[in-house]
């Protein structure tokens, strides 16, 4: 009895440091973003970060734990072998999910969670962002630590394993071995319980979650203390129940507080009608029925755009266009990921902080979508894209939203896909150009181009700049401006509105966290034939307002996106709303909120006067968002 409790105890306490070496590691590996972390705070680190080290500890026990139980009754070579495979695995799993860790973090800023599964559909799209040299240093680092792990498992715990059943030890009379087998499992029972007390994370009505070992007012501290292994594991067993999440307000009082953000209800304590706010509508427009080019810009941030007060001479071409066509001065991104930005766009519907509905066909499917409205004016819709559109599920996504033809990357020469992504933006411009050129001016028609060369790891064939992001975006920018400026010559430019947006924003200057304001600021920017005059809009935006802007311009209706706002109505309520992982922020005219909903508490309050309306506010956007996915 006692060799097998010693051995489940030593198993456990074993994982520990294994477990707990990883936060110095991480911290010493993005030493840039730590700054001048004393020894303190690495202590912290690792003194907070132990209590969901015990979870993930407790958990890599309960298989060890099980065939330890087993072998009361029955034991052998067997056990040893399982429990050696065993370890093997183990090791080879937590130094995996930590060595993917340490390397998306820099891209991503949060630490992993259930977003990494849904790119193991496309593995070598997800590692286009990764540049070799640092995929190479990842992988040793992966077998060394790996290897670590096992060696101490197999040298140190491996040994106090069982190899006899009780009876089998040596000759007893029955009823004392069924004695001493009792009494062993019932201890081991008793293991058992504090084990699953180990893995649950308190004796109290809270369970093990990763706001337990936030503790400092740094993010990168409280990120540093996360397990990875748990924080994907956390993230993957809630993505399902979303109805159940996010529940802030008794159903009464969200309903309410979401009725006050949305348009027909109240704005600033009077009734949405034309009595109480006189209006009349802003034609941005020559006409009610132009031809419609979107330009998702990938990761295109307000920071590198100069009339947006963003650094100047990266993207003269979009500089001058500014002036040409409607401006957009305070649009954020909804998100930080492509997948989320997309469907913010076209579906005008807002982003998840710890899910993607363009993962779940079955869900957004059921989406209202710019280009279903169009089709059912006559219009015909077709996407383009210079990457492998299998990857995040994009091309079940816009057919089911509506998109009759889809060109990508098999669509194209392998002579043309130089990029890690595939075509680079000179190659799709110049395609996009020419099947717009070919049109015949028998139907309308809306079409959707998702750039790709200003993703990481930004290699373009285009070298003006030392910054790489900066350089891949002027590299862009270039092709835009050769595009528009040939578009100007064709008879297609009279009747046509072309709308650039991001995607999504940037860290870039990299002194940016990834949940304040500038991170999510980005450029929006209408420019054709069919503008009817250069303004400014300076109203607090985001993306999903597009949806319900466009289709008020064309006099459609756009009840069905009920997260869209039209921006140039006065009637309806003006703010800006985007998530980051497993949190949100809110920007209106009162100030700026942000909000972990980790650790349930305010990340930011600028003023603190009215942050208390505003998370108010954004718990409720948020809290309908989580009801409505369920219900899809």
């Amino acid at each position: 009895m006692k060799k097998r409790l010693l051995f489940i105890v030593t198993l456990f306490v074993a994982w520990l440091p294994i477990l707990a070496i990883q936060k110095p590691l991480f911290m010493a590996y993005y030493h840039s973003l730590a700054g001048a972390s004393s020894l303190t705070d690495y202590l912290q680190v690792i003194l907070h970060g132990l209590k969901l080290d015990c979870t993930v500890a407790g958990y890599l026990t309960v298989i060890p734990f099980v065939v330890t139980l087993v072998s009361v009754q029955w034991a052998g070579k067997w056990t040893k072998t399982v429990l050696k495979g065993y370890f093997l695995f183990a090791a080879l799993l937590v130094s995996a999910l930590f060595s993917v860790d340490m390397g998306l973090y820099g891209f991503w800023g949060f630490r992993l969670d259930a977003t990494v599964l849904f790119y193991l559909q496309s593995p070598a799209d997800a590692m286009a962002s990764v540049p070799l040299g640092l995929f190479i240093g990842l992988f040793l680092f992966f077998l060394v630590y790996a290897w670590g792990i096992y060696r101490i498992l197999k040298k140190y715990v491996l040994p106090l394993a069982p190899e006899t059943a009780i009876g089998r030890e040596r000759e007893r009379h029955v009823n004392g071995t069924a004695g001493r087998k009792a009494g062993t499992t019932f201890s081991l029972i008793l293991a058992g319980g504090l084990l699953f007390l180990a893995i649950r994370g308190s004796v109290t009505t809270s369970t093990a979650n990763v706001g337990m070992v936030y503790f400092s007012d740094r993010q990168f501290l409280n990120h540093a203390a996360i397990n990875p292994c748990f924080s994907l594991m956390a993230s993957a067993f809630k993505q399902q129940n979303f109805a159940a999440q996010f529940d802030f307000f008794p159903e009464e009082k969200r309903k309410e507080l979401f009725d006050s953000l949305v348009p027909g209800e109240i704005v600033s304590g009077l009734p949405s009608d034309s009595s109480a706010i006189p209006h009349e509508p802003v034609d941005l427009l020559t006409t009610t029925r132009p031809d419609i080019l979107i330009i998702l810009m990938e990761s295109f941030s307000a920071n590198v755009i100069e009339p947006l007060g963003g650094e100047a001479g990266v993207t003269p071409n979009l500089n001058r266009l500014s002036r040409e066509g409607v401006l957009f001065t305070h649009m954020y991104a909804n998100s930080f990921r492509t997948d989320r930005g997309i469907v913010s766009v076209l579906n005008g519907y807002l982003a998840q902080p710890t899910t993607s509905i363009m993962k779940y066909p079955v869900k957004s499917q059921t989406l209202p979508s710019l280009a279903k409205s169009l089709v059912s004016e006559g219009y015909t819709a077709d996407m383009l894209y210079g990457g492998d559109i299998n990857f995040t599920n994009m091309q079940s996504y816009f057919y089911s939203s509506g998109y009759s033809h889809i060109t990508a990357d098999r669509d194209f020469p392998l002579k043309s896909r130089l990029s890690k992504w595939g075509a680079n933006d000179d190659i799709t411009f110049s395609h996009l150009y020419e099947s717009i050129r070919q049109r015949k001016d028998t139907a309308r028609w809306l079409s959707t181009f998702l750039t790709l060369s200003s993703h990481e790891p930004f290699e373009v064939p285009f070298h003006h700049l030392d910054n790489p992001y900066l350089n891949s975006v002027a590299f862009t920018d270039s092709c835009i401006g050769s595009f528009i400026d040939r578009l100007k010559e064709t008879p297609a430019w009279q009747n046509l509105l072309v709308i650039f947006v991001s995607d999504h924003g940037f860290r870039y200057p990299s002194t940016l966290t990834d949940y304040e304001p500038a991170r999510f600021h980005i450029p929006m920017l209408w420019v054709g034939g069919a503008v009817k005059e250069p303004r400014l809009v300076d109203t607090y935006t985001n993306q999903t307002d597009l949806a319900a802007t466009l289709l008020h311009q064309m006099r459609l209706p756009a009840d069905e996106f009920i997260f869209s706002k039209n921006i140039l109505d006065p009637r309806h309520p003006h703010y800006a709303y985007y998530t980051f992982p497993n949190g949100f922020g809110f920007i209106d005219s009162t100030g700026i909120s942000l909000y972990n909903n980790e650790n349930n508490q305010p990340l930011l309050n600028s003023p603190d006067a009215g942050s208390e309306t505003r998370l108010e506010k954004g718990k409720a956007l948020l809290q309908t968002l989580y009801d409505d996915l369920g219900s899809r």
